[in-house]
């Protein structure tokens, strides 16, 4: 019999806080973490806003030796893995290290520390190159620093499955729980793709909004949306077996009941026509969590706010739920954070699961020119309250990569 998993602690790096608790205040508030972009030389691309965390201190969490070997997006997931684990109230030791993995997932991993290591190749030759330069670069290694700070012992592992990155982690390492592999997940996702190399490859590809305005840059299902903002920061959850969690009487903000995880076999960027994919995926959590499409209040979606991905999974939406798709609230919360990328799904699942503890639906900022095609529910303008049973996270990623996570609210 398949064990029951529920999500116990949460913690989040964003452009909208430094803490899971920030970052949800501000959600709820409807607030913009998009800014003008300063990370790198706005000048000299032509996408000029970009969603930034701001005022982190890795220092506050490791010591300056370790953080120094490591790049950002392993900063951002150690930060919030140590946060979500305090939040959780677990202790980690000899007792159940073996029973406690981690599975993080990267869509790029260490670009800032690639880009930097390769000036270093070009200016002084191979042998100033960094020994860290492989260990810092590598997306497994956020998942890897995890473990070795926190001592979990278990099953570790990266999926990298581009924007779905996240939701895949925290998908399989759902099912490494209810199959009985382990007790304790730390899962999620992490990203630092704020680098010369990823903002000119992504603006290449046409996929980055060219709106120069960071008040109205992310649209989501809007008329006039031009692409995604791009974004930073991790989102960590602590799963553990139902049974373990309340014999050590943790606290408990949701409970995932079901995983689908689909390609769409058609373009390395463009998603399958009519979101076909996506739907499949979607189906496929419901199915896995065994209730009727129709229990489904709250749809987080993935609403990049490209033209394709925000018709498309809408469509996907349509296909799966029928009649029911306009009963349902949906909304994208990236209006507010930006893409992050890998870490989208493990900050957004984080959200879901507030929304079934709390019953408040996050909004879609900036939807004020509605896309006709795009005629969903989707909680425009400003949270709202809901009692809900039932929600979903999705996330689609370039290759093809759809991946759905259904959460259920235990009282």
């Amino acid at each position: 019999m398949n064990k029951r998993v529920v999500i116990t602690g949460i913690g989040a790096v964003t452009p909208l806080g430094n803490s899971a608790e920030e970052t949800w205040a501000n959600v709820k508030a409807g607030k913009s973490g998009v800014g003008p972009l300063t990370r790198i030389d706005a000048e000299k691309f032509p996408a000029k806003v970009a969603a930034e965390v701001k005022e982190f201190n890795i220092e506050e969490f490791i010591d300056r030796k370790d953080a120094r070997r490591m790049d950002r997006f392993t900063h951002y997931a150690l930060a919030s893995a140590i946060m979500a684990v305090k939040d959780a109230n677990l202790e980690i030791n000899e007792d159940n290290a073996n029973r406690v993995g981690v599975w993080i997932g990267s869509g790029i991993g260490g670009m800032e520390t690639y880009e930097n290591q390769f000036e270093t190749f070009k200016e002084r030759g191979a042998r100033r190159v960094s020994p860290f330069f492989v260990p810092m670069m590598i997306p497994d290694m956020a998942s890897g620093q995890v473990s070795i700070h926190l001592g979990a012992k278990g099953i570790n592992s990266c999926s990298v499955t581009a924007c779905a990155s996240g939701t895949n982690s925290i998908g399989d390492a759902f099912k490494v729980i209810q199959r009985g592999d382990a007790d304790v997940m730390i899962t999620g996702g992490t990203e630092a793709p704020i680098v010369n190399m990823a903002v000119a490859g992504f603006c290449a590809s046409t996929a980055l909004s060219l709106n120069p305005d960071p008040a109205t840059a992310s649209r989501p299902f809007d008329s006039n949306r031009d692409g995604f903002v791009i974004a930073e920061g991790a989102g960590i959850l602590i799963l553990e077996e139902y049974e373990y969690a309340k014999a050590r009487g943790a606290k408990i903000y949701a409970e995932i009941i079901g995983y689908g995880s689909t390609g769409d076999a058609y373009h390395i960027t463009a998603p399958a026509p009519n979101g076909e994919g996506a739907a499949r995926a979607i189906k496929q959590a419901i199915e896995d969590g065994g209730v009727d499409p129709t229990v489904v209040g709250y749809i987080n979606a993935h609403g990049t706010s490209t033209q394709y991905n925000d018709l498309y999974e809408t469509m996907a939406v349509k296909s799966v739920f029928g009649e029911h798709a306009y009963n349902l609230a949906m909304s994208s919360t990236k209006s507010m954070t930006g893409h992050l990328l890998g870490a989208a799904g493990g900050v957004e699942a984080i959200f879901t699961a507030l929304a079934l503890k709390e019953g408040i639906l996050p909004p879609t900022i900036n939807l004020t020119n509605p896309d006709p095609e795009c005629d969903l529910d989707y909680v425009a303008g400003e949270a709202r309250e809901a009692s809900i049973e039932y929600a979903m996270s999705n996330s689609l990623g370039f290759g093809g990569h759809n991946a759905s996570l259904l959460l259920k609210k235990v009282d």
